[in-house]
């Protein structure tokens, strides 16, 4: 499986010497300064690759996209949205003409990915109590990290224009996002399988409603009926262990093997849940979540795409999120994305992947 790693561009205080040391050979970028319906212009994709791939001791390339963001509307449904589907399948072909053909994307309305969930009256009482005794800068630095999305967009809100897409949202079922997906990707696929691109949906963060907003991408059920929307192998998942790991009574291993063939970019990470349904984020190896048996089957498929004579038969995969470790605490890293904390996470899947694959017989 290659070993990638989230960097966040050239603004990013982990450097890609630094990335390099970790083992990982893959990038995962993004153009994040482009809002969401704009076209990634083949030259500005190109100068990302020329300064990723610039020392060539580093040995590193430009492996996925996360993300290519879908803009609002698209998953809403309303309106005159050629141009947006025009915008996307332009990107999609400029990121092949670049020799990059692995997109993660994920369709959670308006937040991408939220933590803390505050119904206890001890905890709202505290949290009541740091608001009266906080600065405002203190205020905006905690918007700040609430609004940061996962995998990465322009848009970031603030109170008033959060409240203002939610209200646009209003009225969407679940069933009315799925069918906007489907049209979506009825749009985009025919793109896809012409420049030779796999797509891989992002589960939701976490796997249920938040804010009154629909979740499709939550549950075993919920994958097959996204791969059935659209037959095309292009069509696929970024399976992530955390975030379908949240969820009660979602079996990974199973899930892994049953959808492997559809699998297209891994988050590997853990996650502990409570009786109540809140969790935590865990140890690579701890949490609830089978790791070593999902990276088990995982390595399987990648023999298989191999025995089958698949050109891209490697299987990326990065550590998702970390724990703050000696010289990341204090430093101001992307939240949930330290560098010893993955780099610490890695090192652990590493472990796992060589154990097996010497094991079985298995390629790496």
């Amino acid at each position: 499986m290659e070993q990638t790693w989230r960097w966040w561009g050239p603004n990013d205080i982990i450097t890609l010497a630094h990335v390099r040391q970790t083992g990982a050979s893959g990038i995962v970028n993004a153009l994040h300064e482009v809002p969401a319906g704009e076209v990634w212009t083949r030259e500005a994709i190109q100068a990302r690759k020329d300064f990723i791939e610039a020392d060539a001791s580093l040995g590193l390339r430009w492996s996925v996209v996360e993300s290519l963001p879908v803009h609002e509307a698209i998953k809403i449904g309303a309106g005159d949205m050629t141009a947006l589907f025009d915008a996307y399948r332009t990107s999609l072909r400029n990121l092949a003409a670049c020799g990059i053909r692995t997109v993660c994307y994920n369709f959670m309305p308006v937040l991408d990915w939220t933590r803390t969930d505050l119904h206890d009256p001890e905890v709202l009482g505290r949290a009541k109590a740091w608001f009266d005794r906080s600065t405002s800068a203190d205020r905006d630095r905690l918007l700040a990290n609430i609004m940061a999305g996962l995998p990465g967009a322009f848009d970031r809100y603030d109170i008033p224009s959060l409240r203002a897409i939610l209200a646009r949202f209003a009225g969407v079922t679940p069933e009315r996002l799925r069918d906007n997906l489907g049209r979506f990707l009825d749009e985009v696929m025919p793109t896809c399988e012409a420049e030779g691109i796999v797509m891989g949906i992002h589960p939701d963060d976490p796997p249920r409603p938040l804010l009154g907003l629909p979740r499709i991408v939550s549950s075993e059920d919920d994958l097959v009926s996204i791969l059935d929307l659209n037959p095309s192998r292009n069509n696929g998942l970024t399976f992530c262990t955390g975030s379908l790991g949240a969820r009660a009574g979602n079996d990974l291993p199973g899930m892994a093997s049953r959808f492997a063939d559809r699998i297209h970019f891994v988050h590997l990470r853990n996650v502990s849940k409570e009786p109540d349904g809140s969790f935590m984020e865990a140890d690579h190896l701890g949490g609830d979540v089978d790791l070593v048996r999902v990276v088990q089957v995982l390595l399987r498929e990648q023999k298989r795409r191999h025995e089958a004579g698949l050109a891209d038969w490697r299987l990326p995969f990065r550590p998702d999120h970390g724990h703050e470790l000696l010289d990341d605490v204090g430093k101001p890293t992307h939240p949930g994305y330290p560098a010893i904390g993955r780099l610490r996470g890695l090192a652990e899947i590493r472990g796992v992947m060589t154990a097996i694959a010497q094991l079985e017989g298995l390629p790496v």
